[in-house]
């Protein structure tokens, strides 16, 4: 099934949840315009639409391939990422210092989502880069940023995050690797890395790779972790001592090449120190965060392109007759079971996008903005909703690939239809860039205390105003939308207020324990009431005499989160404040 970026939709979110408009008129963005906006969007849709998706089947069947320690990449993936570059797509957010267009977050996490629904193991490819860009402006040496940033910002070359060894998953402290000095700031790299993805492959001419490792007299644990650039081929065009050794075989993602790298077979990969010594962790959270941020809008665009492909099959799958309807056959996107998973399906992706361009939009602000206040407090709203973003929407990546296998039956499961492939897919994001337990462990136990706990009583607030200006409207197609977000937003106060309380007092057991559940109930306050935005603002623009039908449908779906999806707030409220008594039983039950 062919892939449509669904532009409409993503600038209606962009300019009325996100804040798009608000932070023109504000001037945060400079010259930047709605027109422009959206002509750039719709080139990156056609972008999308026909050049990268149609790769995504034969990429999925064909995989990368390991010969000989050369990765190739599948038939077209060579030409299309040429094409890409070529078309300065890479460039976009980069700085315009080293040839960057310095185009907002926003606009390029819109143009992320649209490249990852394509193909999302083509658009995992770039994400890394722009990862190491940021990580090299805020910490990498004049030298270093004069070498390597234009060819990265070109997409010339492309980066590489090595933080993952055989023994260290999550827990980094664990790390092994070796970086010994040699004199003239140069340090040579020994160890083993696993999971990088593009670790090797046939796109560019070098790679650059950023590397975590320890000095011989460092600290243990985190404190004592280095970050250090080491690229494929040094200057003089000597191949360093990096290798891949092998390439993992995956359930999803096949095109993405996962590599196991070796540093340091003959005495020593050449690299050099980003950022201070044993400062390497805080270096490579910069990478981090933007990978977060990017890998959120992977779940957007998995979810989005299993819609897709599950509408367009429920529209011309013919079985059984609707109620009411006339002899013969009907579409089974006509039976409610079926109406209802597609709208789960169209509702979760659409609050999964709202969240991640609000996010965008928060870190813009806390780069851009003049005032140092007001960018404090955009930082500190960015850190707040960044793990939300990367957990909720990949979750529900999954959620709703799984929909879309469901609404196609039988054929679903069979590889031809394309929807197994999704699913498949999607299954990596809540993992990779920091599991979505990790995720949800830093929400409550980082984010939450923030400013005393203001800043998430800040976002509440907004949610409660938003809820406010339904309760003003008297339209019947809203429904029962404003109680039952009201009702969704209270729980999550609560169960707020609880967790504040169960940090600042170290009650570690409960806040662990209530963070999974807390930030899916943040989620769910939070997405609809970005859904709440959306339907206010196509409710004013049909009633100023705008005739789109997309404004009836943006309402409707709207309720429809409200009324079937919101509703599970007060479940999760009752499982943070009350759910950690699992914990004394936890070893009794998992024994039996």
């Amino acid at each position: 099934m062919t892939y449509r970026a669904p532009v409409s939709d993503i600038v209606f979110t962009m300019r009325h949840v996100a804040g798009l408009d608000r932070a023109m008129a504000d001037g945060v963005y400079g010259d930047l315009s709605a027109d422009l906006s959206q002509t750039i969007l719709e080139e990156a849709g056609r972008f999308a639409n026909d050049v990268i998706a149609p790769l995504n089947r034969e990429g999925d069947k064909h995989g990368a391939t390991l010969k000989d320690g050369v990765v190739t990449t599948a038939p077209g993936w060579k030409q299309a990422y040429k094409a890409w570059t070529g078309a300065g797509w890479n460039a976009l957010p980069g700085p315009v210092d080293y040839g960057g267009q310095g185009l907002p977050t926003l606009l390029n996490s819109a143009c992320v989502e649209m490249w990852n629904s394509a193909s999302m193991a083509f658009g995992i490819g770039p994400i890394l880069t722009m990862g190491a860009i940021e990580a090299l402006i805020a910490h990498a040496s004049d030298d270093l940023k004069s070498r390597y940033l234009e060819k990265l910002v070109s997409g010339e070359w492309t980066a590489t995050m090595n933080l993952t060894e055989p023994q260290a998953g999550s827990d980094l402290a664990a790390i092994r690797s070796r970086a010994e000095p040699s004199g003239d700031g140069i340090y040579r790299i020994t160890g083993q890395k696993i999971f990088i993805t593009y670790g090797e492959h046939d796109l560019t001419d070098n790679i650059v790779h950023l590397v975590l490792a320890r000095l011989p007299d460092a600290p243990a644990g985190t404190r004592g972790i280095s970050l250090f650039l080491v690229p494929k081929f040094l200057s003089d065009g000597t191949r360093n001592d990096v290798r891949c050794h092998s390439i993992e075989h995956k359930l999803g993602i096949h095109a993405s090449p996962t590599c196991t790298m070796i540093f340091g077979d003959n005495g020593g990969a050449i690299g050099w120190l980003v950022g201070e010594e044993n400062r390497g962790l805080a270096c490579m959270f910069t990478m981090m965060n933007n990978a977060r941020l990017a890998v959120g809008l992977q779940g957007v665009a998995i979810a989005e392109r299993a819609y897709q492909q599950a509408l367009a099959y429920a529209n011309e799958r013919r079985q059984g007759r609707a109620i009411g309807a006339a002899e013969g056959m009907s579409p089974i996107a006509v039976h409610p079971d079926v109406q209802r998973n597609l709208l789960t399906m169209k509702a979760l992706t659409a609050a999964a996008r709202a969240i991640c361009y609000m996010t965008a939009e928060a870190i813009d602000r806390a780069h851009l903005e003049e005032d140092p206040a007001r960018r404090k407090k955009a930082n500190e709203r960015a850190s707040l909703l960044t793990p939300v973003a990367k957990a909720f929407s990949t979750d529900i990546g999954v959620e709703v690939a799984s929909l879309g296998v469901q609404v196609h039956g039988g054929m679903g499961f069979i590889e031809e239809t394309g929807a197994a492939q999704h699913f498949r897919d999607a299954r990596i994001a809540p993992i990779y860039e920091g599991t979505n337990g990790i995720q949800a462990i830093d929400l409550v136990v980082r984010k939450l205390p923030l400013s005393g706990g203001e800043t998430v009583r800040a976002q509440i607030a907004s949610m409660r105003a938003t809820v406010a200006r339904l309760l003003k409207e008297s339209t019947p197609a809203f429904g029962a939308t404003a109680p039952r977000l009201r009702d969704a937003i209270e729980s999550l106060d609560r169960a707020t207020g609880f967790l504040l309380q169960a940090v600042s007092s170290n009650v570690q057991g409960e806040a662990l324990a209530g963070a999974t559940p807390y930030l899916r109930l943040f989620a769910l306050a939070q997405g609809g009431a970005a859904l709440a935005e959306m339907a206010l603002a196509a409710n004013a623009q049909a009633a100023a005499g705008d005739a789109d039908p997309a404004h009836a449908g943006r309402i409707a779906l709207c309720r429809f989160f409200a009324e079937n999806i919101a509703v599970g707030a007060k479940g999760l409220e009752d499982t943070v404040m009350s759910g950690a008594g699992f914990l004394q039983d936890a070893t009794l039950a998992l024994a039996s």
